[in-house]
């Protein structure tokens, strides 16, 4: 048996350093916190009954296209709800004050973000205002516990009504 050549073990290192090297890269520029650079901001509140795994950090989207990310996340005393305030990005100073924030999720298991639905007015929103319109988070759990219980009644045979006197006499 001969013993494999030193070349081809240096190479076969120099490989799997450049992959993981790679991996590495790609895994910091798929995150939200590597795309965004933190510029000047106006912060918004919006309060939600149950924000699911929204984040610290996690981004704002208008239309698809990032427009600020989650400054803080905190519990309302008085209303036991959650107060989530958000950084927009300055150059996005036009949103209309009677829009809408709503927690959506990337993919099916993906992370969870704020998207912002515009509304009419021709009033813009001001640093320090609130999101009068929100919705809440989608729980997974939820929505396969409501398609577990209604199940699929349409394949169910039909009962003859008790009070039609034509079901009982075919």
């Amino acid at each position: 048996m001969t013993q494999p050549r030193r070349s081809f073990q240096v190479g076969t290192g120099l490989f799997i350093l450049l992959g993981f090297a790679a991996l590495a890269y790609l895994a910091t520029q798929t995150t939200s916190v590597a795309n965004y650079t933190d510029g000047d901001n106006y912060l918004l509140k919006a309060k939600f009954s149950n924000i699911g795994q929204l984040k610290q950090r996690a981004p704002v989207k208008l239309a698809g296209v990032r427009i600020g990310s989650v400054k803080s996340i905190e519990l309302d005393p008085k209303s036991l709800e959650a107060l989530v305030t958000i950084g927009i990005d300055t150059r996005f100073h036009e949103i209309p004050d009677d829009s809408a924030a709503a927690i959506f999720t990337s993919g099916l298991l993906g992370d969870q973000y704020v998207g912002v639905q515009p509304g009419g007015s021709p009033v813009a929103f001001k640093d320090g205002d609130e999101f009068i319109l929100t919705q809440s988070s989608m729980q997974l759990e939820d929505l396969i516990g409501k398609f577990l219980v209604s199940g699929d009644s349409s394949k169910a045979p039909a009962k003859p009504d008790a009070a039609d006197p034509a079901a009982k006499n075919p």
